[in-house]
């Protein structure tokens, strides 16, 4: 669906050039949701920015849907945006137009049809949960209600991309919840390809299937979100990871001579089965829990646990060993 080929965008200023993105190819599938993170100054902005051409690539090319747009200019470029919507982090509404008239404004410039028009903004209103508020305006809507009328309006052309700039940023934890779960409501009910920004792993593991980690204008790691959390490869990755897993960045310390401290990830259906107890069970190793957290990834339940085992050290060995051929990814951290 998205193809970014070589992609490099240079800045110069006061006699010095400045490689925002240096030189990234990657390909986002049809219907997934695919997640960009990164630092600020990262170039994850410019990065997505540049698929839809607000900023042209100094080099590289950009393909969405099979048609090179770094080829095209003019109206042939302009007909072709209007199959990528895009939301941004302070919503962009008119403040003088009604939550309709936000809604409906990009169906105008296309030329649609007054009754047309209002067909459709009832429908997207239907489709974001404000039925209710077509004739406010935006100073009458809360936050998530002015993103909520954001992607209403990203959406009214129909697209098939759907972009989003740091698009839960200014949003409190529980609003922020509610717009994730309509941004994969929306990908599951129209297929939509959605690519989004942000700077919050919380963000990428709940509604992303892949994700790339961006630093000084680089790629430096791209998988699935399940292997990038499992199994981080650069710093930067490892920074993100950890800081979701304990914001303190505080690692637990054994407390008995000859303990050993494992992190263990259970995936899938694994979370809520009793592997430990059975790796345990009649091996006289003591297993103390220090810190532990169920979630889900996107649809896939995912726990991690932080134990402390202690006893005689072949035994410890052999109950690591047992956890690890029952499928759990176990790793000895001190």
């Amino acid at each position: 669906m998205i193809a970014l080929q070589n992609i490099t965008k240079t800045y110069r200023s006061r006699g010095q050039t400045v490689d925002a993105v240096r030189d990234i190819t990657l390909h986002v599938e049809k219907g997934e949701i695919f997640g960009i993170i990164g630092h600020s100054g990262a170039g994850k902005s410019t990065l997505i920015r540049c698929i839809n051409l607000l900023e042209r690539p100094t080099s590289g090319s950009v393909t969405v849907g099979g048609t090179e747009l770094t080829k095209l200019g003019g109206k042939e470029l302009q007909r072709q945006r209007r199959k990528i919507g895009m939301i941004f982090q302070h919503f962009n509404l008119l403040s003088s137009a009604s939550v309709r008239d936000n809604i409906a404004f990009p169906l105008r410039l296309a030329g649609m049809k007054k009754t047309a028009i209002n067909a459709r903004v009832d429908e997207l209103l239907s489709l974001v949960g404000l039925e209710e508020h077509g004739n406010k305006y935006p100073a009458q809507l809360s936050g998530g209600q002015k993103q909520r009328v954001g992607i209403a309006r990203a959406l009214a052309a129909d697209p098939e991309v759907l972009l989003c700039d740091e698009a839960t940023s200014a949003l409190d934890p529980q609003t922020t919840n509610a717009i994730l779960s309509l941004l994969m409501d929306i990908n599951e009910k129209l297929g939509l390809t959605i690519v989004l920004i942000t700077h919050e792993m919380q963000v990428i593991r709940s509604i992303c299937d892949r994700v790339a980690v961006m630093d000084g204008g680089r790629i430096v790691e791209m998988d699935t979100v399940l292997n990038v959390f499992l199994r981080p490869s650069h710093p930067v990755t490892r920074q993100f990871v950890n800081e979701l897993a304990d914001p303190s960045g505080a690692v637990p310390v054994a407390r008995r001579a000859g303990g050993k401290l494992v992190r263990l990830h259970f995936v899938g259906e694994q979370t809520y089965e009793p592997v430990l107890f059975e790796a345990l069970k009649g091996t006289g190793v003591q297993c103390a829990i220090l810190e532990g957290t169920v979630a889900r990834m996107k649809h896939t339940p995912y726990g991690q646990l932080i134990v402390e085992l202690s006893g005689n050290g072949p035994d410890i060995e052999s109950v690591i060993d047992s956890l690890r051929r029952s499928g759990l990814d176990a790793e000895v951290i001190g």
